[in-house]
């Protein structure tokens, strides 16, 4: 242990050399991003490029928001794609109001728990047709575009579909990560056939097309969302699914609907943060923040041993609710005001024991009663805040046909626990990961942001708010900073932290708050990637001016006008 110990130690030191900068901004990798106009900050350039295009052309935020997700299904398929579902928040200048948009898509209609129990299966496969459930991001797409859009959907389509028929050089990141994915997913049909052109997935700086992609992008811009869930689209998917062994239905295709939900939030040192409400993972975040309230962050200071302690232990205690709780709230009762209510936060705030990492906990209660993210903010106030993804990458391997996209793997996160909030049921949407994140400050928008990754999701929320408000940190310097990650709480698909789990710490941090941490009881492990990948869009109040911030770690940009 005191060998590996040291190994960490040595490997921490490559990075803690030349971090100072002219700015002052000990984590910044650049300065900020400032304009008046619009801004757009999404994982890959030629996304945000799109975006702000569509800006400068007239469109709205949402519009611009369409544009970039549909560019990015294109270029960054390893995250995202139409196969997938889609959350999103939005600030409408002209009501003055926030408006939340649940685009997750239902389990299949003819998909039963007796079929999993008949065929031996302790939880859902994590690839191949089980897990897929009904796309829910083009219907998000029409959902806000209906609502909030100014361009037409065909405008908006436009650039993708000819990125998709002309092709685009691959980035370095996405290189690498589509040659992991095509390790497991190449067995599947039709995967390789739009993937591995010539047997092999491009590399870095190869010119990759998807014209199949791009066919299907038209049939949408001509025939809006009918064309996709009722029509050639819809047909396909079905005749693939039944050939291929799974159960996803051109009427569970039909059938499928978008729901605006109202965001919830939590008041944090003043700041209003909002998310989105189950069967989304985002009120982990305000739980945390609930927990994390109670104590003097700010005279901790960030990288000490004592902030990443309380963190970390108020992580766990959240994550037991979310296993417990946290579900398809058509399906089950959610204790929401509970769970987020300040008496409760302090009651789970006093159970943290600041010289012991706890290494298990029980959910709250009980109570009665009651994976790419992109961020755009366009010339009359208008802000959107959107995630969307495939889950695990590039999700089932399930590849339909010819029409150039993979459907997700999200049923994945159900469980098979019967009784249990989170257990598979037919037309039910499973436990979500991805969620936006939103913040006000007396009423008027002050920040739209973030952190791509699973369970490290709400971690980063929490993360870079917390350096935001009670560190100081500007909006690049808060998503730069050094970030942490714990690994083994418990889970929705029924599994339990008996441990203490791990704590992941990304290369930055000092020798003693290691060995502080250490000695404090927690299994530290150094870990090279995980930490998300983050967007933001601050809006100063006074000024209306727009900052915007990118994630170091991906290929991301922001950029305005």
């Amino acid at each position: 242990m005191k060998k590996y110990f040291f190994l960490i130690l040595a490997i921490l030191s490559l990075d803690m050399e030349g971090q100072d900068r002219i700015t002052g901004k000990v984590f910044a990798t650049r300065s900020e991003i400032i304009a008046t106009h619009g801004m757009a900050a999404t994982s890959h350039p030629l996304a945000t490029q799109v975006a702000l295009d569509i800006l400068k052309a007239g469109g709205s935020a949402v519009d611009a928001a369409i544009a970039a997700n549909a560019m990015l299904g294109l270029v960054e398929p390893i995250s995202c794609g139409i196969g997938g579902d889609l959350f999103a928040i939005i600030w409408d200048a002209r009501t003055q109001k926030l408006y939340g948009l649940n685009a997750s898509g239902r389990s299949p209609m003819g998909l039963t728990l007796d079929y999993f129990r008949k065929n031996g299966y302790t939880k859902i496969p994590a690839y191949g047709p089980l897990p897929v459930s009904v796309p829910g991001c083009v219907d998000g797409w029409f959902e806000m575009h209906a609502r909030f859009g100014r361009l037409p959907m065909k405008k908006n389509l436009a650039p993708v579909i000819r990125y998709a028929r002309e092709g685009f050089p691959v980035s370095e990141l996405v290189a690498y990560y589509l040659a992991g994915n095509a390790r497991i997913l190449k067995q599947y049909p039709g995967f390789a056939d739009t993937y591995m052109p010539g047997g092999k997935t491009p590399a870095k700086g190869e010119i990759f097309r998807n014209p199949k992609l791009a066919a299907t992008l038209e049939l949408i811009a001509r025939d809006g969302r009918d064309a996709f869930y009722k029509g050639e689209i819809a047909r396909k998917i079905d005749q693939y699914m039944k050939q291929n062994g799974g159960f996803l239905s051109y009427k569970d295709l039909s059938r499928h609907r978008s729901e605006w939900v109202e965001p919830v939030s939590v008041s944090y040192r003043g700041y209003e943060v909002w998310e989105l409400p189950p069967n989304g993972q985002g009120i982990a975040v305000l739980q945390m923040l609930n927990i994390l309230e109670n104590f003097d962050l700010r005279s901790m200071g960030f990288g000490s041993a004592d902030y990443i302690h309380v963190f970390t232990e108020a992580k766990k205690l959240v994550f037991e609710d979310r296993a417990r709780y946290y579900a398809d709230p058509h399906f089950s009762r959610i204790p929401l005001q509970e769970l987020l209510s300040k008496d409760y936060a302090a009651k789970r705030a006093a159970l943290i024991d600041m010289n012991r990492a706890g290494q298990a906990y029980e959910a709250g209660g009980p109570f009665e009663g009651n994976t790419i993210y992109l961020t755009v903010a366009d010339s009359a106030g208008n802000m959107v805040s959107l995630i969307q993804s495939n889950y695990r990458g590039m999700g089932s391997g399930m590849t339909p046909g010819d029409l150039g996209f993979v459907l997700q793997d999200r049923g994945e996160l159900f469980t098979l626990e019967e009784g249990h909030p989170n257990c598979y049921a037919p037309e039910k949407r499973p436990f979500h990961t991805i969620i936006p994140g939103f913040v006000t400050r007396d009423g008027k928008p002050w920040l739209s942001f973030g952190v791509m990754g699973g369970d490290m999701q709400p971690q980063g929320h929490v993360q870079v708010l917390v350096n935001l408000i009670d560190f100081g940190m500007n909006l690049q310097e808060a998503g730069d900073a050094p970030r942490v990650q714990h690994l083994g709480s418990s889970d929705p698909t029924g599994g339990k932290m008996t441990d203490g789990g791990w704590l992941c710490l990304e290369s930055g941090f000092g020798y003693e708050t290691i060995r502080s941490l250490m000695q404090r009881g927690h299994k530290i492990r150094w870990d090279l990637g995980g930490y998300g990948g983050y967007q933001a869009i601050m809006r100063d109040p006074l000024t209306s001016v727009y900052y915007g911030a990118s994630e170091s770690r991906k290929d991301g940009q922001a950029a305005g006008y």
